[in-house]
């Protein structure tokens, strides 16, 4: 989710967090109340911030993940996406994209306009 649309999706985010909790995730970071918020990254020389929506790690390895849900500005949806998919090849990570019910096709547009139709969505 870009910033925007945090408050109007909580209710989505905290199922996610369950979501993962049930399957075996530990140590989860997200940005909402009783959670240690997640490592922001910020692009030289401007003030643009990049945030996980969660983050956690399970069997060793770290998860990047983040809500995808219809938005008002795409383009930085895409750009989120993107950095975060390098991030975590960099980082001998994994990232994984969190949708909901109404929001499928519009993320599977999305990924597909940025050439990332190989993600499996985590679909509630």
């Amino acid at each position: 989710m870009i910033y925007e649309d945090k408050a109007k999706y909580s209710d989505i985010l905290k199922d996610s967090i369950q979501y993962l909790e049930n399957h075996g995730f530990e140590h989860i970071k997200a940005d909402i109340d009783g959670y240690e918020t997640p490592k922001s990254y910020t692009k030289a020389g401007s003030n643009i911030s990049i945030t996980p929506d969660v983050v956690a790690t399970k069997e060793g390895r770290k998860y990047y993940f983040d809500i995808s849900l219809k938005s008002e500005k795409p383009n930085l949806l895409k750009s989120k996406w993107i950095f975060l998919n390098t991030l975590s090849a960099m980082k001998s990570s994994r990232f994984r994209l969190i949708t909901a019910r109404g929001h499928y096709a519009f993320t599977q547009e999305m990924l597909d306009s940025i050439n990332l139709n190989n993600k499996n969505l985590i679909k509630l």
